[in-house]
C-alpha cells in the first residue's frame, strides 16, 4: 500500500482505497492510504514547523532541488506516462508528453530560483534608500484535480518551492498513482523534510482541513466551478490567499476564409483529444455560414477515422472516459442536448471493446444555439457541439456570450480578423489557428469570469501568488 508522506516519513492514512484502471475496470492500479483530519492537521503543523528554515534557503540550494525533481521526471517520463494512462485514461504518448512536461516545468523553477527578483529604488526623501523584495507566504495547500494529474500538481508544487514556501499537498482523490509518484520524487530531492507533505484523501475531510486551518496562508485550487466557490467564501473569511482555477466552455470560432483542414484538425485535437476531458477543450465550434457544412463534413470524417480503446493500446486517439460518474454525466449531457432539439450527427454511445472500460465514442452536436444548456455548462467530456453563425461579428459575440473566459480560439487566414479577435476575445487566452488546448509551461495560464480568481499560474507570473512583497526602508 501506498502511504502518505509527512516530515520526512510515509506514514498509513486512516483507511485505504483501491485506484481502478478505467481501460480495464478489472485491473487494480494500486491501494493508496486515506488521510483523516487529524493526519492533514498533522502534515500543516509540520509544513508550518519547517517553512521559515525553507524560506531562509539560499537560491543553490532550491535550484539543486527543483532541478533534481525534473531531471528524475523527464528520465523515468516513459515509466510514468504509462502509469498515469492507466489510471486516468489519457492514451501513453499524452501520458508520456504530459510527465515530460511536468518535468520541463521543475526545470523551469528551478532557474527561476536563480533569478529572484527585487528593486532598489531612490526615495522621495533626501538620503533614504528604498528596497523592495518578495518573500514567501509560508505554508501553501495544494489541491488538484483528476485530468492532469501529474502535470497541474507540478505547476503548483514547483512555484511554491522555488519562492520558499511549504507545501501541503492533496492530489485528487481518483488519481492518487501520480501524485504518490511525484511525492516519492520530492522525497529523495534532498529537501529538507516537513517542507513537502503528501496527504491522500476525499475533499470532505483533507481538502476542509486544508481550508479552514489558519495555518495555511494560501491554497491554489484547480477544480469545479462549484468547488472554488467554496475555497473562495472559506479562504476568504480568514483572510487566507486563494487562486482559482475552474472550468471552461471553450469557444472556436471557424470564418469562411480558413484553411479548412487545418480547422478540422484543430477542432477535433481541440475538443476530443485527452477524451475532452480538458478545461481547455474546444466544446463550442462557432463556424460561418459559407464553410459550416464543409466543416461538418470534414470533422465527422475525422472522428470516422479515430480510434477509442485501451489508453496503452498502439494507435489509440481516444482513451476512456475517466470513471462511471463522468460517463454517466457525459451520457446525460448527450440526452439533454437532444431533448433540447440539437442534432446528434455523430457518436454519443457507449463502446464496447476487449476490457471493459468507460468507452464513449466522440459526440458531434451540430444544428444547435448557444442558449441550449449543452452550450451554456461544461460538460466536460468528448462532447462538442457546432453553432452557426452568419460571420465573424455574430461569431466574436456568441464566442464571448459565457459565463466563462479560459481559453478562445480562431481559424482564420485574414490578420485582420486575427489581430481583432485577440483583442476582443473575452477569454485569459487566445489562440489563432491552434486547438484551444494545449499551452506552453513558461507563460502564464488563467482565464477570466467564471473560468479562474486570482494571480495567473506558470511563468514568472507564478510568483504573485506564492509570495508577498516587502517594502524596506533605510536612512543612509
Amino acid at each position: 500500500m501506498k502511504k502518505n508522506y509527512i516530515d520526512g516519513q510515509y506514514i498509513e492514512g486512516a483507511t485505504a482505497r483501491e485506484n481502478i484502471n478505467p481501460s480495464d475496470i478489472s485491473e487494480v492500479v494500486g491501494l493508496y492510504s486515506q488521510a483523516d483530519a487529524a493526519q492533514a492537521r498533522a502534515a500543516i503543523d509540520v509544513a508550518h514547523s519547517a517553512a521559515e528554515g525553507w524560506a531562509k534557503s539560499t537560491p543553490q540550494q532550491r535550484f539543486d532541488v527543483l532541478d533534481a525533481i525534473g531531471t528524475e521526471l523527464l528520465a523515468r517520463k516513459a515509466e510514468l506516462g504509462e502509469l498515469l494512462s492507466r489510471e486516468e485514461g489519457k492514451t501513453l504518448p499524452e501520458g508520456i508528453g504530459e510527465t515530460a512536461r511536468a518535468g520541463q516545468i521543475f526545470k523551469f523553477f528551478a532557474g527561476e530560483a536563480l533569478r529572484l527578483k527585487g528593486d532598489k529604488l531612490a526615495s522621495v526623501r533626501p538620503g533614504v534608500d528604498v528596497e523592495v523584495v518578495r518573500e514567501a507566504l509560508g505554508v501553501i495547500g495544494i489541491i488538484t484535480p483528476w485530468n492532469f494529474p501529474i502535470a497541474i500538481p507540478a505547476w503548483k508544487i514547483a512555484p511554491a518551492l522555488c519562492y520558499g514556501n511549504a507545501v501541503v499537498f492533496k492530489p485528487a482523490d481518483l488519481v492518487p498513482g501520480c501524485g504518490w509518484a511525484l511525492a516519492d520524487i520530492i522525497a529523495r530531492s534532498g529537501l529538507p523534510k516537513g517542507v513537502f507533505n503528501l496527504v491522500m484523501g476525499r475533499g470532505s475531510v483533507v481538502g476542509e482541513e486544508i481550508l479552514t486551518n489558519r495555518k495555511v496562508r494560501g491554497v491554489t485550487f484547480t477544480g469545479s466551478v462549484a468547488t472554488g466557490q467554496h475555497v473562495a467564501a472559506t479562504c476568504a473569511g480568514r483572510l487566507a490567499k486563494f487562486q482559482l482555477e475552474m472550468g471552461g466552455k471553450n469557444p472556436l470560432v471557424v470564418l469562411d476564409d480558413a484553411d479548412l483542414d487545418s480547422a478540422v484538425e484543430t477542432a477535433v485535437q481541440g475538443a476530443f483529444f485527452s477524451t475532452g476531458q480538458r478545461c481547455t477543450a474546444s466544446s463550442r465550434l462557432i463556424i460561418t455560414e459559407g464553410i459550416h457544412d464543409r466543416f461538418v463534413a470534414g470533422v465527422i470524417k475525422r472522428l470516422e477515422g479515430l480510434k477509442v480503446d485501451h489508453a496503452l493500446s498502439d494507435g489509440v486517439h481516444i482513451g476512456p472516459v475517466v470513471d462511471d460518474s463522468q460517463l454517466a454525466q457525459d451520457l446525460e449531457y448527450i440526452r439533454v442536448g437532444q431533448s433540447e432539439g440539437a442534432k446528434l450527427a455523430f457518436g454519443g454511445q457507449l463502446l464496447e471493446r476487449a476490457t471493459k472500460g468507460f468507452y464513449l465514442s466522440p459526440a458531434l452536436f451540430t444544428e444547435t444555439s448557444n442558449s441550449m444548456r449543452i452550450n451554456r455548462e461544461e460538460i466536460f467530456g468528448p462532447v462538442a457541439s457546432v453553432i452557426r453563425v452568419k460571420g465573424y461579428e455574430e461569431a466574436l459575440a456568441v464566442a464571448n456570450d459565457t459565463e466563462f473566459g479560459l481559453s478562445s480560439g480562431i481559424c482564420t487566414t485574414s490578420l485582420k480578423y486575427a489581430t481583432d479577435f485577440k483583442r476582443n476575445a473575452k477569454a485569459g487566452m487566445a489562440m489563432v489557428n491552434l486547438p484551444t488546448a494545449g499551452v506552453d509551461y513558461h507563460v502564464p495560464f488563467g482565464g477570466t469570469k467564471g473560468s479562474s480568481f486570482g494571480s495567473r499560474e506558470q511563468g514568472s507570473y507564478a510568483a504573485e501568488f506564492f509570495t508577498t512583497v516587502k517594502t524596506s526602508y533605510t536612512l543612509a
